[in-house]
């Protein structure tokens, strides 16, 4: 998830399992532990498609941090940092809640976390909470800046153990919602008389009450959907191609091959004037609006064959938004009507 909301869980851990030792300075440390993984967004792996499919790798390690766990607490006793020489076992436990629950956090949304490294599995991602989600994130980033501003005591210590119970049953009910919205697009697809092979189901902006629900069927194409749970109708759906063979015609596919490891093959691809674009169909606000999406291929106009290119991003890569299709699907959370205009967006996807 973001980084406030990392510091924030770090902070928070810290304050209620150490905060009566160390004051405001447990939050402090919490905050800077609690970032430390993404630190590995500093690292060059020499493209963006590179880039992205390396982040929330070593670093993200529960492997690692728990081995970087023990050297840090093996170093605060090493260099007596309590001078009673006591509760370096609470110490040990901080540390490693601090770092464990980073890659665990980042594993419930869409991106893609290698919680096993060096093991190569395809990436977690739970995909129930997206990147950022402020029911999340607020009401433990209250509690952290009021036990700032009036010191950790016994009940500000309390207050942020429930407050991470809070934020833990928060993370659970959003699973329960991506099994809702799963089913209710898995009864929409009987009817159709679809046969889904596989599902693929993410929040959209800053909540866990709209979903998107991707589903490949036999053919390899798909079925889009998205169903709210203030809904009174069927979810608004829209098929497209996966367009698969393109992705054959590379005569060398280490950039496509690596990203439909990172995303467990929820790709599409699309001829667009002569360029092989790919997207990655988890993240994004749906068809036409999709996060991360790379050319990875150029058609000779001569000879008509596909050449691989260096990956880069597609017109401008995850920072360009459409504000107004953002904003129209945060207004469909509580306004279903008129539905999100799925066609009119699907036809940007070929678009120069």
């Amino acid at each position: 998830m973001d980084s406030i909301t990392q510091a924030t869980l770090g902070a928070g851990i810290a304050g209620a399992l150490i905060g009566h030792r160390y004051g405001r300075k447990a939050l402090l440390a919490g905050a800077v532990l609690g970032t430390l993984p993404d630190l590995d967004v500093l690292i060059n792996h020499g493209d963006p498609l590179s880039n992205m499919i390396n982040h929330r790798g070593f670093s993200h390690s529960l492997i690692v941090l728990t081995a970087l766990s023990c050297f840090l607490a093996w170093l605060a006793k090493r260099y007596r940092l309590h001078r009673d020489d006591q509760e370096y076992g609470r110490l040990l436990l901080t540390i490693w809640l601090v770092l464990f629950t980073h890659p665990v956090l980042d594993a419930f949304t869409s991106y893609g976390t290698q919680l096993w490294w060096p093991f190569r599995p395809t990436p977690t991602s739970w995909s129930s909470v997206f990147i950022i989600d402020p029911f999340y994130t607020l009401p433990l980033l209250v509690g952290v800046l009021v036990a700032a501003l009036m010191g950790i005591g016994h009940k500000t210590r309390k207050a942020l153990g429930w407050l991470l119970i809070l934020g833990a049953g928060y993370l659970l009910a959003s699973l329960g919602a991506k099994h809702w919205a799963e089913s209710r697009v898995k009864e929409l697809l009987a009817r159709l008389d679809e046969r889904p092979v596989a599902m693929f189901s993410a929040p959209q902006p800053l909540n866990i009450v709209l979903w998107r629900v991707v589903a490949r069927l036999e053919d390899g194409n798909y079925i889009e959907a998205v169903t709210g749970m203030l809904d009174d109708r069927e979810p608004e759906f829209i098929r497209f191609p996966s367009n698969a063979t393109l992705a054959g015609q590379l005569p060398n596919r280490w950039s496509v091959e690596g990203l439909r490891w990172f995303t467990g093959d929820w790709l599409r691809y699309d001829d667009i004037d002569g360029n092989l674009v790919v997207s990655d169909l988890r993240m994004g606000i749906g068809t036409g609006h999709y996060s991360f999406r790379f050319l990875a291929g150029k058609r000779d106009p001569d000879t008509g064959r596909w050449e691989t290119v260096r990956p880069e991003y597609w017109q401008g890569g995850p920072g360009r938004r459409d504000m107004d299709a953002t904003l129209q699907t945060i207004k469909r959370v509580w306004l279903p009507e008129p539905p999100l205009p799925l066609a009119t967006w699907n036809e940007r996807m070929t678009q120069p």
